[in-house]
């Protein structure tokens, strides 16, 4: 008596359970994440080349040191004693605030100062760089 020999199949692994877990894990995670919109600050990030600003007679010099110390002009001067400068100013509105801060200087004393531009009545406001080689 003659028996057959079965011819053995290499094993397969069949993906397509495997795909549609992944896609349904996909549609689920899309359909959970919820998109959270902050509001921030508005701001036009400047060119590559530097903007050279027209002399002006009308603008405020402050200082910002590495060390944290403020000058208005050429003076030392405190915070509380920028701000009432600040204020005595005739016509802000119209005076360039033009901010000199170090490059080691922290970001919340130069966001300070903005600030207090800002509130003193200041529209005009320049941030002065170096430029770049």
């Amino acid at each position: 008596m003659a028996f057959r020999r079965r011819i053995k199949e290499a094993p397969r692994v069949d993906l397509t359970p495997m795909v549609d877990v992944v896609f349904l894990l996909l549609i689920f995670f899309m359909i959970s994440t919820t998109f959270i919109e902050t509001q921030g600050l508005s701001i036009t990030l400047p060119k590559a080349s530097p903007t050279i600003l027209q002399h002006q007679s009308g603008k405020v010099q402050v200082f910002l040191s590495r060390e944290g110390k403020i000058f208005l002009q050429d003076e030392e001067v405190s915070f509380e004693t920028l701000q009432t400068e600040l204020a005595l100013y005739h016509d802000p509105a119209q005076t360039m605030f033009l901010l000199m801060a170090d490059r080691e200087a922290q970001h919340g004393g130069v966001v300070q100062l903005m600030n207090l531009a800002k509130e003193s009545g200041f529209e005009k406001l320049a941030i002065a760089t170096e430029k770049e080689l």
